[in-house]
């Protein structure tokens, strides 16, 4: 198979030493894995989200970014508790989803697609319902591209006194935040996203104080995120069941990496000089953006299809066989296609980007 450069918004491009680092065999129970690998992952991320650690505890979960959303949604709206859902996504609809297997009270405040959630909205909805409690959101919102404005979201809903989820995939580890500044009670991630590792398992940063509320509250076993973090802490670093020793090695090398390159600040700043060098060039070949500039995140860029005859599959394979690989897109409104910011690609891979798109017959 010949090698591409990976262009999504996670799975994504990941350096050569990450992929290294899945090389090497490591027992579940042995000291020199859980202690010196998981334990340190763990206290790592806290770090990254807070300069509170002490307020916070971090969650590592089997399977993807999903699965932690559904096991802290769970885990957290208790019967007799009501969470209502900001929405202007795929990903936020999916908590809706989630919610709806699960039985939970819940209410949606649904906002188009190419808006962020309008937070004088959100504030009058609280208002006047005094019977939710929790409040889930999507930062980044990967179906467009969209950042919805989590400090201004946060305040209101701290204002009313709910407790904050945060679906932070696309966003924690490339978009600068503190939990405990924010008041976000549970923040969701997940190791394929900017922190640059490879899909295996997500994450949770937790308030202690709030985590404690959900001992007994999950109707599943796996997706139960208190013992999880139990067995995690007593066991130190030790997984309920078979943990993804491959997936966890590789993603304390890219934690590793990430340090090295300066942190989330200079992480950000790089994802922005992509997407700055990918929009500018698409722009001079006419392609226009599906979002305005002012609420577009550094993640995951769409653009509209450049005229009514545009062939997708065939720019799609074309592209795949100069070496790089873009994503479809997923609102139905339009017709667009996606081009991720994110992992282990510089300016100078979108410069080289746009020659090629110049040479693409579309």
């Amino acid at each position: 198979m010949k090698p591409y450069i990976l262009l999504t918004p996670g799975l994504l491009t990941t350096s050569e030493t990450v992929k290294e680092a899945m090389l090497t065999d490591w027992c579940t129970w042995d000291a020199d894995y859980n202690v010196h690998i998981v334990e340190e992952i763990r206290k790592s991320l806290v770090a990254l989200a807070t300069k509170q650690t002490d307020e916070y505890t971090s969650v590592l979960l089997q399977g993807s970014g999903t699965y932690c959303v559904e096991a802290v949604i769970g885990s957290t709206v208790k019967p007799g508790d009501k969470l209502l859902i900001l929405s202007n996504g795929a990903y936020g609809d999916r908590m809706g989803n989630i919610a709806e297997y699960h039985g939970i009270n819940y209410d949606m405040l649904a906002f188009d697609e190419t808006e962020q959630v309008s937070v004088s909205y959100v504030d009058d909805y609280l208002a006047h319902n005094a019977e939710i409690t929790h409040v889930s959101v999507v930062h980044c919102e990967t179906t467009t591209g969209v950042l919805n404005p989590l400090k201004e979201i946060a305040h209101i809903v701290k204002m009313h006194g709910k407790k904050l989820i945060v679906d932070a995939m696309s966003s924690f580890g490339g978009v600068p935040l503190d939990v405990e500044e924010l008041g976000i009670d549970f923040l969701i991630s997940s190791a394929n996203k900017c922190i640059q590792g490879v899909p295996g398992f997500g994450f949770i940063i937790a308030r202690k104080s709030e985590l404690m509320r959900c001992k007994g509250v999950s109707k599943s076993l796996s997706l139960d995120i208190y013992d999880q973090w139990e067995t995690m802490e007593k066991g130190h670093g030790k997984w309920r069941f078979t943990s993804p020793t491959h997936v966890v090695r590789a993603f304390k090398q890219a934690m590793d990496e990430l340090a090295e390159e300066g942190g989330v600040e200079a992480r950000h700043q790089r994802y922005c000089k992509n997407h700055e060098v990918l929009v500018e060039g698409m722009r001079s070949l006419g392609f226009k953006t599906l979002l305005p500039d002012a609420i577009q995140s550094p993640v995951i860029t769409s653009f509209l299809y450049p005229n009514a005859d545009f062939d997708f599959k065939s720019f799609y394979a074309q592209l795949k066989e100069r070496g790089f690989v873009i994503y479809p897109g997923k609102i139905s409104q339009a017709d667009t296609f996606r081009i991720g910011n994110i992992g282990d690609v510089y300016p100078e891979d979108f410069s080289k980007l746009i020659e090629v798109i110049k040479e693409c017959k579309y």
